[in-house]
C-alpha cells in the first residue's frame, strides 16, 4: 500500500471525518497564528470571508490547488459530510474575499466554476490530491470548486 492508498483510508474511516472536523481547523488556526501564517500544515491557506447571513469575516483554514499564474483553486469537500462548506456559500454571496498564504495577505475574487471550467479544475485536484475522489463515493453532493483569483 503506497502513501496516497493510506491516506485516503484514514481520510475516509468514519473517525477520521467524525473528529477531522472539530480537531484540523482549530490546529490550522492555532499553526497559522504561531508562524504567522508561514506555516500551516494540511492547509495551503486560510480564506478570509465574509459570513453570507451574519456579514461577520469568517476564517477557514483549507487545502489549495496553486497554479502557476498565482491564483488557487478550493474544493468544497468538507470532509465529505452532506452538507457544502459555510466558507462555499459566502463567496458565492461575497465573492471578494482575502487569503493569507505563506504569511502574505492577498486579495482575492472568487469565482464558482461550472461545466467544463469544474471538470478541467476537479482533474487538476484530484492530481493534487487523490484523496478527494474516494470522498465522492461517501457523499451524493457534488463538490463545489472555486477559483481564487488575485484582485
Amino acid at each position: 500500500m503506497d502513501a496516497d492508498e493510506i491516506t485516503t483510508k484514514i481520510v475516509t474511516s468514519d473517525l477520521f471525518r467524525k473528529i477531522g472536523p472539530r480537531v484540523f481547523p482549530a490546529m490550522h488556526r492555532t499553526m497559522a497564528k504561531v508562524s504567522g501564517g508561514k506555516w500551516v500544515p494540511g492547509a495551503g491557506l486560510i480564506l478570509y470571508s465574509t459570513g453570507a447571513k451574519s456579514g461577520q469575516r469568517r476564517e477557514s483554514p483549507l487545502e489549495t490547488i496553486p497554479r502557476t499564474d498565482g491564483s488557487y483553486l478550493l474544493v468544497g469537500s468538507n470532509f465529505a459530510r452532506e452538507s457544502h462548506p459555510a466558507w462555499t456559500h459566502n463567496l458565492i454571496a461575497n465573492p471578494d474575499a482575502e487569503i493569507l498564504v505563506r504569511g502574505e495577505m492577498k486579495p482575492v475574487t472568487a469565482k464558482l466554476l461550472e461545466g467544463d471550467e469544474r471538470a478541467e479544475a476537479w482533474q487538476e485536484a484530484l492530481a493534487h490530491w487523490p484523496s478527494w475522489s474516494e470522498y465522492t463515493a461517501i457523499t451524493d453532493r457534488t463538490f463545489r470548486i472555486f477559483h481564487l483569483i488575485p484582485a
